[in-house]
């Protein structure tokens, strides 16, 4: 009879204490409208600079509730656009002295921890894949919830150091007596995200 009763007690406890446990929430996939998201990059050398954009291939965000906790992107690397028009830049981009886009098609980036911030802000950690070639970042970004439904995720400013890809064309530091024939290694990319349930 002591046995039933401790075992009693033992079951009402467990009952009492899992009501109190706050319930798990599943991730939801928001998937990112390729065609109103954008990303735009901006290149710098000694003489002056170029900037362009490239397309989004696919992508989707991961949210539990109203937070930020997943998601991924791919980019077409054939997109490649220079905002000049010049085809001769465009073609050396695509070339092997930088992301060599005939043999690495696509590039990419896997969420891989966000850290709450102030207001609207997080700090998003993940994977970025060029040339097969994998490096994490961290860069803020801004998530902003629309009357829609749709969610926009903004990263204005990401910074991205084109050695750690293979990247070496005309680098001061692979190659320091270049003179004023040199890229900066830092480029930077704005990020616009506009995702959909």
């Amino acid at each position: 009879m002591k046995l039933k009763l401790s075992s009693l007690a033992l079951l009402l406890v467990v009952i009492t204490s899992s009501a109190f446990i706050a319930p798990v929430l599943k991730p939801v996939t928001y998937k990112v409208d390729v065609e109103k998201s954008t990303l735009t990059w901006v290149a710098k050398k000694v003489t002056g600079g170029h900037n362009g954009s490239i397309n989004l291939q696919s992508g989707n965000l991961q949210f539990e509730g109203k937070k930020l906790a997943g998601g991924n992107f791919t980019i077409n690397m054939a997109t490649i656009k220079d905002a000049d028009k010049s085809e001769k830049l465009e073609g050396h981009l695509k070339a092997d002295d930088f992301f060599g886009v005939d043999k690495f098609a696509t590039s990419s980036f896997v969420i891989k921890k966000v850290a709450a911030g102030s207001g609207n802000q997080v700090n998003v950690t993940g994977d970025l894949t060029i040339k097969g070639i994998t490096n994490s970042i961290t860069f803020p970004a801004a998530v902003v919830w629309n009357a829609d439904g749709t969610v926009t995720a903004t990263a204005d400013k990401v910074v991205v150091d084109r050695t750690k890809f293979g990247i070496k064309f005309r680098s001061k530091g692979m190659f320091p007596d270049i003179g004023d024939k040199m890229i900066y290694d830092d480029f930077e990319l704005s990020i616009k995200l506009i995702a959909k349930k």
